[in-house]
């Protein structure tokens, strides 16, 4: 799934590189949904065109654009029943995961969320939880200090289980989550964005919000999931910033660390 600020690249990334051995046909793109963009008032921001500007609509959206793009439907006619959704900002993700598969039909459910321990309560990171009785995420932008730091009586963090937003789903269950709307959750981002006056302003702080729906918020769809614990150093190179921690460099010294090259 892309975006359609990186959508062009993307394909052509793929085209400069072969498509990284697989037939071009087994490779399918498609672009995820948008939503407007609002100020801090819930004004809605101009384009420099004069149009609405909109925000991608989150790795959540990935249900919605799987239909409105026929990727569920061509799935089904190849009879495929197990999909993997993991991110592009992990090099370090299992795609195919044997081990993750074989789990998840020995247990029957139909849907299972990789884990590693949390480092600490203050990593920003989402974690598992259940909530009303279904399985859950929160995210670490919305979960309490208290929460983050409550142990259990063996001195564990009782939110320690974070999710690697790498996910592996029955067809059945993209079939359920699709059809079903999930929350917008919103976030606060720099909008470069065009006054009433036709003036273009380009923020120095975030200044307004973008709504973004999430993954992990289609697991309260299903009744029972399955929480498939990994280690950190197999299994998490983050990407999360240009430079130090969290970044491109470090995560290339964990991927060469892991592989050996």
């Amino acid at each position: 799934m892309t975006s359609r600020e990186n959508n062009e690249e993307t394909e052509r990334f793929f085209e400069e590189n072969n498509y990284f051995g697989y037939p071009k046909d087994a490779v399918k793109f498609f672009k995820q949904g948008e939503l407007p963009m609002v100020d801090k008032n819930g004004k809605v921001f101009l384009t420099e065109e004069g149009l609405i500007k909109s925000g991608a609509d989150g790795h959540g959206g990935i249900f919605e654009a799987m239909f409105r793009n026929n990727v569920v439907e061509d799935l089904k006619k190849k009879n495929i029943e197990w999909i993997f959704i993991g991110p592009i900002d992990n090099p370090l993700v299992q795609m195919t995961d044997e081990l993750m598969l074989g789990y998840s039909v020995e247990e029957r459910v139909l849907a299972t969320g990789k884990s590693i321990v949390k480092a600490n309560s203050k990593e920003k990171v989402g974690v598992f939880c259940k909530r009303d009785g279904r399985p859950s995420v929160v995210e670490y932008t919305e979960i309490t200090e208290e929460m983050a730091e409550e142990t259990d009586e063996n001195g564990e963090l009782k939110f320690g289980e974070s999710h690697l937003n790498c996910n592996l789903f029955n067809i059945k269950a993209i079939e359920k989550i699709g059809n079903e709307k999930l929350p917008y959750h919103a976030a606060l981002k720099k909008a470069t964005y065009m006054d009433e006056n036709g003036n273009i302003i380009v923020p120095t702080e975030p200044n307004g919000y973008k709504f973004e729906s999430f993954i992990f918020d289609a697991f309260e769809k299903i009744d029972k999931m399955g929480i498939l614990r990994g280690k950190r150093e197999n299994e998490f190179a983050p990407v999360k910033n240009a430079e130090g921690v969290d970044s491109p460099a470090t995560a290339r010294e964990l991927y060469k660390k892991y592989y050996g090259i």
